[in-house]
């Protein structure tokens, strides 16, 4: 049985790692984009701004919420969703923390290519 070796990283990177996997597929940086703009919306009306089908649009809600960008209650046979704004707010300034210290690396020893 192989192990996780994630563990190994430092909390940061992983942290980067998880959030940049959120963004790893076009449909929820748009189901994001949707959010954004409505501040709160109902699932159907997200499947009604993209070419995806229902099941696809929950799936991905799904792994959204899950990994904490998205918050969601359900009401009736209807569920709303939007952005967790705190979440979105620590994850993407780790986010950037990370790119930037890379950055710095490139400045400090050149480019290898």
């Amino acid at each position: 049985m192989a192990l996780n070796k994630k563990t190994e990283f430092p909390t940061p990177i992983q942290s980067f790692a998880s959030f940049a996997r959120l963004f790893s597929h076009p449909a929820r940086i748009a189901i994001l984009e949707v959010l954004a703009k409505r501040q709160t919306c109902v699932c159907g009306e997200i499947v009604d701004e993209l070419p995806l089908a229902q099941s696809t649009v929950s799936q991905h809600l799904k792994e959204l919420k899950e990994g904490g960008l998205v918050k969601g209650e359900v009401e009736g046979t209807s569920s709303c969703y939007c952005i967790n704004w705190e979440n979105f707010n620590q994850m993407s300034d780790a986010f950037i923390l990370s790119l930037n210290t890379i950055k710095e690396f490139q400045k400090e020893n050149g480019s290898c290519c």
